[in-house]
């Protein structure tokens, strides 16, 4: 394949050890032939899911970053915002966005990260929830877990049982929000005999000709317990893939595909869990894409 590779702008937090966040973007983006340009919102010896961890905020320096980005005047086909852990980032972000769109027209998805299982993350604050819901509406695409889902909005959270309509106006709740399309993750599809034994991805897309929206799911059969960072990897493959032209529900069975082939890799190597998954063996499938 011989093309300039398109460029996407990576914003997300950088994790020295435990596979997660910009440590695995940067790879997965750059097997699938982006180029993926980091932005750092803080630096971590290794991520939090350790027993105890380094933190350097990094929102003082984000201002000052993007600014020679700017007068580089450097454009990027893609943004990829992640992790945002200081609610002091947002604005930073959307007013990056805002000046890109000025300059071209990037494609811009956004994972809302606060929280799962139902409830936000310790940090995460009601302002953070209310300026990400904001930030959110300035994306194309967003893959939001179940739990943040119902957190941009305002729906009770149930842990399973979703119904297909249910999650339907799930979505056309989101959609309204800006997005064209959306991937729901974190749930689980129930077997006949009741078990939770496979992954569900709902997926909602608005056509560009009518605005009807189109949903679908894909289902991944449970390859072994969750891991970290594996919503990271889904995100990242997403990205990628739309700024290729991949086909929205391709990319997402694609990045659900890869992640049920990487947990069973590193559940047969006996991985410890802090340490993710094993990508790195299986990144010759996404260069083949």
């Amino acid at each position: 394949m011989n093309r300039i590779p398109p460029k996407i702008a990576v914003i997300n937090s950088f994790a020295g050890y435990g596979r997660c966040s910009t440590t695995e973007a940067l790879p997965i983006i750059s097997a699938m032939r982006v180029q993926a340009c980091p932005v750092p919102t803080a630096i971590f010896s290794n991520h939090t899911g350790f027993s105890s961890h380094y933190k350097m905020d990094f929102t003082q320096q984000m201002e000052d970053y993007l600014a020679h980005w700017d007068a580089l005047g450097l454009v990027f086909d893609g943004i990829y915002c992640g992790f945002l852990g200081e609610k002091e980032q947002i604005p930073i972000v959307s007013s990056f966005i805002l000046r890109q769109r000025q300059k071209g027209n990037p494609i811009v998805l956004i994972d809302p990260v606060m929280g799962d299982h139902g409830k936000t993350y310790k940090t995460v604050t009601q302002a953070h929830c209310d300026a990400l819901a904001e930030l959110v509406s300035l994306a194309d695409l967003i893959t939001p877990n179940i739990t943040e889902g119902c957190i941009l909005t305002g729906r009770q959270y149930q842990d399973c049982c979703w119904r297909e309509d249910e999650l339907q106006r799930l979505c056309s709740d989101l959609h309204a929000m800006g997005p064209k399309k959306v991937a729901i993750t974190g749930l689980r599809q129930k077997s006949a005999q009741g078990c939770y034994d496979d992954f569900l991805n709902f997926i909602s897309e608005q056509q560009p000709a009518d605005g009807t929206i189109r949903t679908m799911r894909t289902v991944t059969p449970m390859a072994g317990p969750s891991r970290h960072g594996t919503g990271d990897i889904f995100a990242s493959i997403l990205a990628a893939g739309a700024v290729l032209g991949i086909p929205f529900p391709d990319s997402v069975k694609k990045a659900a595909d890869f992640i049920g082939l990487c947990i069973r890799g590193s559940d047969e190597l006996n991985i410890p869990e802090p340490d993710g998954v094993c990508f790195e063996n299986y990144l010759d499938t996404l260069t083949r894409l």
